[in-house]
C-alpha cells in the first residue's frame, strides 16, 4: 500500500460482476447480516445477562490474553456459515473464527465474516459490536452488510451501487462522506491492537495526532468505524493490523460513500501489521501527509 488513499476501493478487472449479480450479493450480505444480528442480540443476555452462565468455557482468549472470543462468536459463525450453504452451497468462506483461505478462493465469489466485530464491546455490554459479512471476488470487495446490532442499523453497499443505512424503524439513508475540508477540524477515528508492543506505538501515534485534529474516537468495532466515515458520523479513520474480516465490508461502504482508501492486500495477516485508512475526500491528502509524519503510513507489524 503505496501513496495517497485512492478515491474508491480501485477493484481489479476480476472482480467486476454485472450490477444485478452484485445487488443479489448485497441482498445475502444483508439477509445473513441481519438473521446473525438478532442471534447475537437474543443470546447477549442469556449468556452475559444477570441470570446468564459467566461460566468459565463462555469466554476464551485467542492470540492474547486480552483478546476474547465468546460462546455467542462461535455459534454466530457457524449459523452464518450454515445459511450461506443453503443460499450459495459450494462459495467458499473465510471467518474469524472459523478459518479459511482467501488466496485459494481465486475468483470465485468468497464470504469473509466477522461473526462479532466488537467482542470486547459485547463482553461488557456496551453498545459498539457488530455483525460483518462482505462478498469478495479476486480480493477485492463486490458487496457487503454491516449490522450495528445494539443500535439495529444495517449498513450496506454494492460495487458501483452507492451505499445506504436502514435504521431499526426501516428509515433508508444513502450515505455520503462529510465535506470537511481542514484536518484540524476533523473528528478521527482508530483502534489499538491487543500486543503490547504494537499498542504502546500506536499510543505514541495517537499523542502526535490529538493536537492537530479536532479529536480522537475510540469505539473498539473497525466495522462500525469505517461505516461511520460513510455515514459522516467521522471524518476519517486509520488503524494498523486488521483482517480481511475487520474492513472486508466496511471498507466497500465506506469507499461507495465517496471516502479515499488506503488498504493492505485482503490476504495479508493482521500480524502484519497493515494500515488501513478511510477518510473524507477533502482531508485525504492532509492527513495522508500527517501519517506519512508520524511515521504511521509503515507496517507496524506485531511482536
Amino acid at each position: 500500500m503505496d501513496g495517497v488513499p485512492e478515491t474508491t476501493s480501485s477493484p481489479a478487472e476480476s472482480a467486476s460482476l454485472p450490477p444485478e449479480e452484485v445487488a443479489e450479493l448485497r441482498r445475502i450480505a444483508v439477509d445473513l447480516a441481519e438473521t446473525a444480528a438478532a442471534h447475537v442480540r437474543t443470546r447477549r443476555p442469556e449468556v452475559f445477562g444477570p441470570a446468564g452462565l459467566q461460566a468459565a468455557d463462555a469466554v476464551q482468549a485467542k492470540g492474547h490474553p486480552t483478546d476474547p472470543v465468546t460462546v455467542v462468536d462461535t455459534e454466530t459463525e457457524d449459523l452464518i456459515r450454515k445459511l450461506l450453504a443453503e443460499q450459495r452451497p459450494g462459495d467458499p468462506i473465510l471467518g474469524e473464527e472459523g478459518g479459511g483461505d482467501l488466496a485459494a478462493a481465486g475468483d470465485a465469489v468468497t464470504w469473509v465474516v466477522d461473526p462479532i466485530d466488537g467482542t470486547v464491546n459485547f463482553l461488557y455490554g456496551l453498545p459498539g459490536y457488530a455483525v460483518s459479512v462482505a462478498a469478495m471476488r479476486g480480493g477485492h470487495s463486490i458487496a457487503g452488510a454491516v449490522v450495528d446490532v445494539a443500535r439495529a442499523a444495517t449498513y450496506s453497499a454494492g460495487l458501483g451501487l452507492g451505499a445506504m443505512r436502514v435504521d431499526g424503524d426501516g428509515v433508508v439513508e444513502h450515505l455520503r462522506c462529510n465535506p470537511v475540508t481542514e484536518l484540524s477540524m476533523s473528528l478521527v477515528a482508530t483502534g489499538f491492537a491487543y500486543g503490547v508492543h504494537r499498542r504502546a506505538r500506536q499510543a505514541e501515534m495517537v499523542g502526535q495526532l490529538l493536537p492537530r485534529v479536532r479529536d480522537i474516537r475510540r469505539l473498539g468495532a473497525a466495522a462500525l468505524d469505517l461505516c461511520h466515515v460513510a455515514a459522516g458520523q467521522v471524518d476519517a479513520y486509520y488503524e494498523h493490523g486488521l483482517n480481511a474480516w475487520d474492513f472486508a465490508a466496511g471498507a466497500l461502504i465506506a469507499a461507495e460513500a465517496g471516502a479515499r482508501l488506503a488498504l493492505p492486500a485482503a490476504t495479508l495477516p493482521g500480524a502484519a501489521g497493515g494500515l488501513v485508512v478511510a477518510a473524507a475526500p477533502g482531508i485525504t491528502d492532509e492527513l495522508w501527509a500527517l501519517l506519512a509524519e508520524i511515521g504511521a503510513t509503515v507496517a507496524l507489524p506485531d511482536q
